[in-house]
């Protein structure tokens, strides 16, 4: 059904663990997913993603944004515990990746930082896909359809012949608009049905 599959890197792949930053929240008195719901805002993360801000420039914006609520020391304990959080990539999807760039181009299309290149290398998959479209490398963020056209040529493949797999649905939408079959991912069981012909 398809000729090429364009998929999301993060909450798809790659999971960041924020125990330390719930912690640090907890200590401040603050409720958990505070400092998250700060730093992905639009207004605060979309330059970072966009390459037009760095990663300590972010750090400063969350830290100001949680300036009125608690000590300033603090606030930026908490933006750099967010910024610096671990994370590990899902090995069965993995494997499924790898099976499918064996059959068809796999490009990554992710809303992401400059230095994503260093953490896929960390995570050992540099080598997982065709392609990988960086935001941050490109200018432009999904859901902006300018970043799609740019993985379908990337994968010399036109849109109606790409499944999308990303976890967010305004994402999905995005690309369905110009003519994708799109994956809603919340777990691995949600890409065994759209990638059934791996098993043909």
């Amino acid at each position: 059904m398809f000729d090429a599959v364009l998929c999301d890197i993060d909450n798809v792949i790659r999971f960041y663990d924020s125990t330390h930053v719930a912690a640090l929240e907890r200590q401040a008195g603050l409720e958990e997913g505070t400092t998250a719901a700060l730093a992905f805002a639009p207004e605060v993360d979309l330059p970072l993603l966009c390459g037009e801000i760095t990663k300590r420039e972010w750090v400063d914006a969350i830290a100001a944004g949680l300036a009125a609520r608690v000590p300033q020391a603090q606030a930026r304990e908490l933006g750099l515990a967010l910024a610096q959080a671990p994370f590990t990539a899902d090995a069965a999807v993995v494997a499924l990746l790898r099976q499918v760039r064996a059959r068809m181009p796999l490009v990554l299309v992710t809303n992401a930082t400059v230095e994503l290149d260093a953490e896929l290398a960390e995570l050992g998959l540099t080598d997982l896909a065709d392609h990988v479209v960086n935001s941050a490398r490109v200018g432009v963020a999904k859901p902006d359809p300018r970043i799609y056209e740019i993985a379908t040529t990337a994968a010399g493949t036109p849109p109606e012949r790409c499944l999308f797999v990303d976890d967010r649905m305004e994402n999905i939408d995005a690309a369905a608009a110009l003519g994708m079959t799109g994956v809603h991912y919340r777990s691995p069981a949600d890409l065994h049905a759209p990638l059934s012909f791996l098993r043909a």
